[in-house]
């Protein structure tokens, strides 16, 4: 979709959409189509967002091709906190998210896809610079949301580690990220026996992949940790057929972090960033690792597993551990952890982890901010008694009390073991692996938290 900016704004009276009028190439049918968004004085950041994507959604069944929005009609008395040229960006971005469809394993009907093919957004001479500047980023940050969201929609029998692995490359090339990945010798080197015991299962060799964002000169950097499952068997605690479904997706962590530190080198951020994805895929066969099986971990901890299907943690237990090696600012890790954690909240918000206060309000407002929305749990010292192993260190499900309650913030904790030495987040993004019929996006991958790690990666 090309989206342009223009100087002129179209005659005539409409409320946010028109599809011609004066100004616009004669080719252009006269039609207007009015949206409804409710009350003016009741909008709100939230509803806000939610409008590009209704004009979208109501062009594409309509099979209207081109539009043109009047940038005016986007401002709200009680949203003027937001600046202008954010707006645009806000606008760009959500037309972008509407128009991304994962069609390219579908045979194309004979009319072809509905497409929008352009989008103008007209504005006062005096707003244009502001205006192009704002569809850049907007159109930057959607791709690369849109691209993260292909990764996870890719079936598991085709997106497996080292094709992962690939489209990290992929994703960095002709940017000034550089990209490393390791293979099964470098792991054993590295004594990543969480990563190297998980994989067994499967004839798939594991990954680990590294992406380094040098913007920063010579800072400390954030560090991402993504879980890479590139499918999600449940290994011989074998999930039940329901379950088993869009385990393909278990990968949008790690897919998230590679399209987070790829969008700050597009976007020149001066900031320091490194993104660890420990790819596996998680199989039942003969050399699978067993429920009782003991891994020892890169840390030199030792885990006890009491379910293999609680391996997004293991694995991630070794890329949490190699992120120490560069004294981070903050590590974050990103994963789709926890059915308890759509239990918890749905599927509007993705659950969060911290022992420090001070970024509990800081992700919140970022999560509103960027549209992914997350809500903090506790972190609490009470929490790790059950996470202490019976014959290792620590077990990868709660060794005392009911594995039923708490299972979020377990997993949060069981993490937290091997980050304890700098600041550390951990994000449950299980709630936000699909979209909902509420975004108004379409079905599948919802792309979570790329927009909210960019911000981070900005303001903190």
């Amino acid at each position: 979709m090309r989206i342009i900016s223009a100087t002129e704004r179209p005659e005539g009276k409409f409320t946010l959409v028109t599809l011609s009028e004066d100004s616009l190439p004669p080719r252009v049918s006269k039609q207007i189509i009015t949206i409804g968004i409710g009350a003016r004085k009741e909008m709100t950041r939230r509803k806000l967002v939610l409008i590009p994507r209704k004009i979208v959604s109501v062009a594409k069944q309509h099979r209207i091709s081109r539009l043109a929005l009047n940038l005016a009609d986007f401002r709200f008395a009680q949203l003027k906190d937001i600046p202008p040229e954010a707006l645009v960006a806000l606008i760009a971005e959500n037309l972008e998210l509407a128009h991304f469809e994962f069609t390219k394993l579908k045979t194309a009907p004979k009319e072809g896809w509905a497409q929008v093919a352009e989008v103008a957004v007209f504005a006062k001479k005096q707003d244009k610079s502001l205006v192009e500047r704002g569809i850049r980023r907007g159109r930057i940050i959607a791709e690369e949301v849109n691209a993260c969201r292909e990764l996870a929609n890719t079936p598991g029998g085709d997106m497996t580690p080292s094709v992962l692995a690939s489209a990290a490359k992929k994703a960095a090339h002709g940017t000034k990220v550089k990209v490393t990945v390791l293979g099964p010798k470098e792991l054993k080197k590295l004594k990543m026996g969480a990563i190297l015991g998980v994989s067994r299962g499967s004839e798939e060799e594991p990954r680990f992949i590294i992406l380094e964002y040098q913007g920063g000169g010579k800072g400390a950097p954030i560090v991402l940790a993504g879980k890479g499952v590139t499918f999600d068997s449940g290994g011989l605690n074998v999930k039940p057929g329901d379950s088993m479904y869009e385990m393909h997706m278990d990968m949008s962590g790690g897919a998230a972090v590679i399209h987070a530190v790829v969008l700050a080198a597009k976007l020149g951020v001066k900031k320091n960033v490194v993104g660890l994805v420990p790819a596996v895929e998680n199989m039942p066969s003969g050399s699978s690792y067993h429920p009782g099986d003991v891994l020892r971990s890169m840390s030199g901890k030792t885990i006890e597993v009491l379910n293999t299907d609680a391996e997004g943690r293991v694995i991630l237990a070794d890329a949490l551990t190699y992120a120490s090696r560069y004294k981070p600012r903050l590590i974050v890790d990103i994963a789709t952890l926890t059915g308890a954690a759509l239990v918890a909240l749905g599927q509007h918000a993705s659950a969060f982890m911290t022992k420090d206060p001070n970024l509990i309000p800081l992700f919140m407002e970022l999560g509103e901010e960027s549209g992914d929305y997350v809500w903090p749990l506790p972190l609490w010292d009470e929490y790790e008694e059950y996470i202490k192993g019976t014959f290792g260190d620590v077990s990868n499900l709660p060794s005392s009390g009911n594995t039923r309650y708490g299972g979020t913030i377990n997993g949060g904790m069981f993490l937290y073991q091997f980050a304890k030495e700098y600041p550390f987040v951990h994000i449950d993004i299980a709630p936000r692996m699909t979209t909902i019929p509420s975004d108004v996006l379409a079905k599948g991958a919802a792309g979570a938290p790329v927009r909210l790690l960019l911000r981070l990666i900005e303001k903190f």
